[in-house]
């Protein structure tokens, strides 16, 4: 909300001093709860169904608060990417649609200072209640009485922000960074425009479908007039996992999926492979990421008239368990010798590709049916990695060239967005060092 809307927010609601003040960081669930009464409840389960999981925060680690707490939304590296994987997700990209440098840097204050709130289970702005009738509250309500739920919002740009049809649309066009490459086409894609690219993404994962709704709704209120959001995915059930200890979710084939992810607290795998380094590139971008997201469509009717055998064989594990075929438990160090040489997993793994390592943090969706009466299933993929051009890029040469899997899935959407490094404190706010 910018200041001029806050001091005609002020002169209209003739709100008291103390209301006021309350709503100046914006006005906590909890709080309003409690003016009327009722209490919100710390929820007992601890993130990774009873296991200890673990929470950024700055630079280190620290065990995560009861489930529907807050994350911090301050830190070094945003959160939302390391942070362990909450089971909702609403993955929205957004269109800039004014040419006005200015008023895009104001929209991504205000963004930022909306996403501060709600993750910390506050209403936007002004609130969703306002002494004025007559007015529109700045917060569309539905969030409130919900906990914070661990609420993350991670925010990411395309490569449209910094040119578009050969010209520099903010005067950005020097800083954008060498591995923010428009991906290449891969066999087999059957990519829907309508669902793909971006200038701007923002990634809400909550373990409440409403608070991550919610978030996203908000922001695409705030950006009317300066972008529109392009399209948008709602994800359920994890399908990847960065806490090692807690059970490893299952896709929507009926198989684990991420039991070799990288972990929050793995400091030095995620130092390799994650985060961009200082001299890696611009220097706004120093303490970020890359994310690559595709919409994968699994053709679930011809799965599920596949054989168990077939099944195993085409990703390398068991189904019950997840081992790697050939050994007894999931965890086992897979002998890929004994997979078949177009098993996923054999293809996917760190030793049939250089080492190349990316930390995925994907979610299942259904979408309705078809016009066949075909589930609208599959997989939304998320994978942040220190270079799309050394991660995800060779990894899907390979899988979409001879994965068995193929026979099953289809790309049908895509998006590669550079995402910044946390935002460090209040004056801080996303893409500051981009636009400084």
């Amino acid at each position: 909300m910018s200041d001029a809307q806050q001091n005609n927010a002020q002169q209209n609601t003739g709100t008291s001093a103390a209301r006021h003040e309350e709503r100046d960081g914006g006005v906590s669930r909890r709080s309003l709860l409690g003016r009327f009464g009722a209490g919100l409840a710390v929820g007992a389960a601890v993130a990774g169904g009873g296991t200890a999981a673990v929470l950024r925060l700055g630079d280190g680690t620290e065990p995560a608060a009861a489930a529907g707490e807050a994350v911090p939304f301050h830190g070094a590296h945003q959160a939302g990417i390391a942070t362990p994987v909450q089971d909702r997700l609403h993955f929205a990209a957004f269109d800039v649609t004014t040419t006005d440098r200015d008023a895009l840097i104001a929209l991504l204050k205000e963004w930022t200072a909306a996403a501060r709130a709600m993750t910390a289970g506050r209403e936007v702005g002004g609130g969703a209640t306002v002494d004025n009738e007559e007015l529109p509250p700045d917060d569309t309500g539905e969030a409130l009485g919900l906990k914070p739920s661990r609420l993350t919002l991670t925010f990411g740009v395309g490569p449209g922000l910094f040119t578009k049809d050969g010209k520099d649309r903010f005067g950005i066009a020097g800083r954008r960074p060498q591995a923010l490459i428009d991906l290449p086409a891969f066999p087999g894609d059957n990519l829907d425009p309508a669902r793909s690219g971006g200038d701007l993404c923002v990634q809400a994962c909550a373990d409440d479908p409403q608070v991550a709704v919610h978030a996203i709704r908000n922001l695409a209120r705030i950006a009317m007039g300066r972008a529109v959001m392009r399209w948008s995915q709602l994800g359920f059930g994890k399908t990847s996992s960065t806490t090692p200890d807690a059970q490893t979710p299952r896709n929507m084939m009926g198989f684990k999926d991420g039991t070799r992810n990288i972990g929050g607290d793995e400091t030095g795998r995620l130092e390799k492979h994650v985060w961009v380094g200082e001299q890696e590139g611009p220097a706004w971008l120093a303490g970020g990421s890359y994310l690559v997201a595709r919409r994968i469509r699994m053709h679930v009717e011809t799965w599920d008239r596949a054989s168990l055998k077939d099944q195993e064989d085409t990703f390398g594990r068991t189904k019950a368990e997840g081992a790697p075929q050939g050994l007894s438990r999931e965890h086992d160090e897979p002998n890929l010798k004994l997979m078949k040489p177009d098993a996923h997993v054999r293809l996917a793994h760190p030793d049939s590709n250089n080492g190349v390592t990316i930390l995925r943090r994907g979610y299942s969706f259904t979408d309705g049916t078809d016009r066949l009466g075909r589930l609208d299933a599959g997989l939304f993929f998320i994978a942040y990695q220190r270079d799309v051009r050394d991660g995800f890029v060779p990894l899907q040469k390979k899988l979409a060239a001879k994965d068995a899997l193929n026979e099953y899935i289809q790309h049908v959407g895509s998006a590669v967005f550079a995402v910044p490094p946390g935002v460090r404190d209040h004056d801080d706010w996303w893409g500051r060092a981009l636009f400084s």
